[in-house]
This record gives C-alpha cells, structure tokens and sequence, in this order.
C-alpha cells in the first residue's frame, strides 16, 4: 500500500492489522507509505526505493529485523527506528549495535512515534540542505576541524579520512563531531549521554558506545586497541590529535 505526499516513510511489520494502521495515522499526516510484511522483501525495497525513514520489526518473516538493518547499513544512510516487541535491554542494544537510529517499544504510541520521526526527518533535512549549498572547495571557509587526513565539516555533515568520503549516520556524525571538536580532551559517558540522550547517565546506557563502536569501525580505528578514539577507562573517550 502507497499513499502519494510527503516524506516517504518504508513500514516493515508482519503484525497486518498493526501495519495498516501504523500507515493509516501517518498518511493521514501527509506522508508517503509503503509497507511490507517480510525481511527480506524490505532489503530489496530499501535499495530500490531509498526511503527517507525506515520503521523496522525486530520480528520478521523471511529475515530477522536485526539482520535486515544489518545487510543495509553499509549503503543505506537515512534513519532506521526499530519497533521491538520486548522492553528489554538486550532488544535495544542489539538494535542499536546493528545500526539503528532509534527504538521504540511495542505497544506503539502514535504521538511517540510521530515526534521521533519528525525528529530524525528534521536532522536529515538539515543535513541534505547544507550538502547541496557547499561544494568540496567551500569546505575550507566553514566550519571545518581538520586533523592531518581527516576533515570534517559541520555544514555539509561531511567527513573524509585519506581522500575517501566516509558515509556516517546522523547520529554517528553527531558524536564524532562533538568529540573531535573537544579533540585531546577527555569526555565523559555522563557528559555524552546527558547531551545525545537527554538524561543522567545511569550507567547501564549503552547506546554512545555503540555509535563510538561503529565510528571506529568506520575511520579505520583498532577495535582491541582503539588510538584514533581511545577508551579512558573509567573516566570516558579522548579523541586523539595527532594520529590522522
């Protein structure tokens, strides 16, 4: 089922009544839906229709919700909120850990879900604008934190490490560009958690160091023993200076 206006959201969900009226409440408010039921089908859409948002069952016939974002990640950009059917932790961290922008929990709110998609809509839009007014020769007059191979601008939300352009998550920029812009200082799980997050770090939160995980990943860092964003243990994450 495809409703024609507004941002164009892709709905994976197997549960058919929850489906239809999950499209339902978002059509009604001007967006674009297609839905589908199985995992694997959503593969196939996500790279053919390049959704501006994906809303994905952890459960799911034909593959598992968590392997779908998985497969995807690497070339597909734009925000992915995973709908999980358990409150528990292990759901989100799996979630987040596979490439998730975002949860929420089973039964849905329509209000919740509403205000995070406009939330990550809001942050793409503001990425995709800045990306079309600069050029690669205007990175240098804005805002830019230049580190020997990388470069990263904040405008254009871009980086690059060694001359390659490196895709990054909304969220994954966020945190790069936050800790580099403190570059040899170190930064607490606290600070970040209470500034992406917007709560006291509780000590259980894992989602900052699941998106550092997948930056380091990302920028060529050592996962066993990390010098590009180190680990201070017990204290939080120091971006290094000199190591670019």
């Amino acid at each position: 089922m495809v409703a024609q206006t507004g941002s164009h959201i892709l709905l994976v969900e197997d549960d058919i009544d929850l489906a239809h009226w999950i499209a339902d409440y978002l059509i009604a408010r001007d967006f674009k839906v297609t839905t589908c039921h199985r995992g694997d089908e959503a593969v196939a859409l996500i790279g053919s229709l390049n959704p501006d948002i994906v809303l994905l069952d952890g459960m799911l016939p034909g593959m598992d919700g968590l392997d779908v974002c998985k497969t995807v990640r690497a070339s597909f950009t734009n925000p992915i909120i995973m709908i999980t059917a358990r409150d528990e932790e292990i759901d989100e961290v799996l979630g987040l850990e596979m490439g998730a922008d975002d949860y929420i929990t089973k039964p849905v709110r329509a209000r919740v879900l509403l205000a995070r998609i406009r939330a990550l809509l809001r942050r793409e839009e503001k990425s995709r604008t800045a990306n079309s007014q600069l050029s690669v020769d205007e990175l240098a007059s804005n805002g830019v934190l230049k580190f020997s191979g990388l470069l990263i601008s904040a405008q254009a939300r871009s980086v690059i490490l060694d001359g390659e352009s490196i895709k990054l998550s909304s969220n994954e920029f966020d945190v790069l560009w936050f800790l580099a812009s403190k570059a040899g200082q170190v930064v607490s799980r606290k600070e970040l958690v209470s500034h992406f997050r917007g709560f006291d770090y509780d000590g259980f939160d894992r989602s900052i160091d699941l998106r550092i995980s997948r930056l380091r990943k990302k920028l060529k860092d050592d996962s066993s023993e990390p010098f590009r964003i180190k680990t201070i243990w017990g204290k939080g994450y120091l971006f290094a200076k000199d190591v670019w």
